[in-house]
């Protein structure tokens, strides 16, 4: 997987778009720490305000990165970098595509429910396990990982003032979280109980391919938005992570550890 370093959108008049800092003069350096924090503030309110307005949310927008995030994922984070220069942040503003996404889980949930035979209640306590635990909580510890190591040890010195937004570290494991998700709980779940979910060798090896191409394909994405952002350096040790991946696979097919297997008896105990 090949990836070029994408410059930020030019202006009609050809140069750079100019940097919000150039407006201070040269007594100045900007807002202080306690003004930033409170802009942030405000955006994470305008946000979670805008949740539950769905006349004010670009979904056709969101659904076009989601078609992207699969065909061609460096589209995407051009316009979080088109979305710094216009609104002075990499994260995103328009929920659309959190909602989306909550959907494809609810339409996964109910598949999954479908083919492992649960009851309602087990289908709630399942919808809730996915959202809150897989896509949410799982989200905040990662985000935060990569937030803090990335502010820690990748900022370019010196760092002028910018650093990683936790709310975009939060936008991009949705990002790369999204083709996963689709991976693994929609693309085999016709297969999933009378092929993958079987003792036999070609049943292991189809669900782990499966398996490895999804987490593939969250480290990638992952890699393409923490390189977009034009102050962060040695971004490509982010894709050290599939060297892992791949000689777990190797090791799985060989002890026929079936993934998918494991994740319905996961799931099936944690709801019964």
């Amino acid at each position: 997987m090949s990836y070029t370093k994408m410059s930020p959108p030019l202006s009609p008049t050809g140069s750079p778009p100019s940097s919000p800092l150039s407006s201070y003069g040269n007594g100045f350096s900007g807002p202080s720490k306690s003004e930033a924090r409170l802009t942030a503030t405000a955006k994470r309110r305008k946000y979670f305000r805008r949740l539950f307005k769905f006349r004010q949310m670009d979904f056709e927008y969101a659904f076009w990165q989601m078609v992207f995030l699969f065909s061609s994922p460096q589209k995407v984070y051009r316009n979080f970098q088109y979305r710094k220069h216009t609104k002075d942040q990499w994260a995103r503003d328009d929920p659309a595509f959190l909602v989306l996404l909550s959907f494809w889980l609810l339409a996964s949930s109910v598949g999954f429910v479908a083919v492992l035979g649960l009851s309602v209640v087990a289908f709630i306590k399942f919808f809730l396990w996915v959202v809150f635990l897989d896509c949410i909580g799982v989200g905040l510890v990662i985000a935060t990982l990569f937030w803090y190591l990335t502010n820690k040890y990748m900022i370019t010195a010196p760092p002028r003032g910018q650093d990683v937004e936790w709310g975009y570290a939060f936008d991009v494991h949705l990002n790369a979280f999204f083709p996963l998700l689709l991976i693994l709980h929609f693309f085999q779940l016709p297969l999933l109980h009378h092929f993958i979910n079987q003792d036999y060798f070609l049943s292991c090896f189809f669900g782990n391919t499966l398996w490895l191409i999804a987490i593939g394909y969250y480290i990638y994405i992952t890699f393409l938005g923490y390189s977009a952002l034009p102050f962060l350096k040695n971004t490509r040790l982010l894709l050290y992570p599939i060297t892992g991946m791949v000689l777990v696979y190797i090791l799985s097919l060989i002890f026929q550890w079936n993934f998918s297997w494991g994740l319905c008896s996961f799931y099936r105990n944690r709801v019964m």
